[in-house]
This record gives C-alpha cells, structure tokens and sequence, in this order.
C-alpha cells in the first residue's frame, strides 16, 4: 500500500525527485528510507513504476522495454541534476526476487555494497534491457538463481517439498 501511497502522493510527495507521470511508460523516482540524503557514499534510489500490473522481472517483456528505458535514461539525468553524480557512477538494478511485488528499479551509488546488490539477486537494468530487446520472453524462460534467507516463508515451502 505504501507503494500505492507514492504514486498516488498520498505519502512523501515531498520527497519525488522526479516523475514521468506517462501511465503506462512512467514512474516515480524517490530516495529509499535507508538513505538519509546527507551523503553520496550510500546514495540509494528506487523508482516506482505506475503500472501495477508488473510484478517483478518475470512479468517483463519487449513491450516494457520504453518504460525500462525511461527509468535508466531520466533516472540517471535526474540523480546527475539533484546530487551531481553521473550515471557511470551508479549501480541500477532490479531484484528477483523483489522485497515486494511492484515493479521497482533501485539506483545506489557504485561504491555502496548496497542490501541485494550482489550478483545472486540483483539484475543489472541495462542487461535486463538488452535481452529483452534480443528475445521478449527472455525473463519468462530463463531459470533465475536467487538466494533466500532460513527463515524466509519461501524457503520454508521449499523444504516441505523437499527441494532442499
């Protein structure tokens, strides 16, 4: 619902640093709660779509690609305007799987060792772009490697049916 609350700007309007507000190619991009604005070093962004459709990675196809194009493009341009770091110096990724089932781009600084940065759950958005644009069921195909925590519920199902 706090997702909902953004887009809606019910909640932290004050906090957009920018919006294309097109419904079906827009999003919202806002600094994420860990981050205090009061230094570059752990600089962290999210950029919430405005569809509400798009779950996760999974739901993405070649048709999503002027949306996910948006995000990197006016994201980068908006971070450079607001806090002076380039676009080379960020890290934009998604998550699979996501923390919650909204689409959700994250923007950190390259030096941050960001929550979910490593390689086993974040997907480079510039690559998601690029095999997308190469084969539009990419993400409904591909077998995803993630990892999960011991007392994650999804976990729990994976050891009752004995998967792991």
């Amino acid at each position: 619902q706090w997702v909902y609350n953004i887009l809606e700007k019910k909640a932290e309007a004050d906090r957009i640093v920018h919006e294309n507000p097109d419904p079906s190619d827009g999003f919202v991009l806002v600094p994420d709660l860990k981050w205090n604005q009061n230094q570059l070093d752990d600089l962290y962004l999210i950029a919430l779509v405005h569809r509400r459709e798009i779950k996760s990675l999974r739901d993405l196809t070649a048709e999503h690609l002027p949306l996910l194009r948006n995000i990197l493009q006016e994201g980068k341009e908006a971070i450079a305007k607001r806090f002076g770091v380039p676009g080379s110096q960020l890290r934009i990724y998604l998550h699979y799987q996501p923390s919650y089932h909204h689409l959700h781009v994250h923007f950190t600084a390259l030096g941050y060792d960001a929550p979910g940065s490593s390689v086993e759950r974040a997907h480079l958005l510039a690559d998601v772009i690029d095999n997308l644009a190469v084969d539009s069921t990419y993400y409904q195909k591909r077998a995803l490697t993630f990892p999960l925590r011991a007392d994650e519920p999804l976990f729990k199902k994976f050891q009752e049916a004995g998967k792991v």
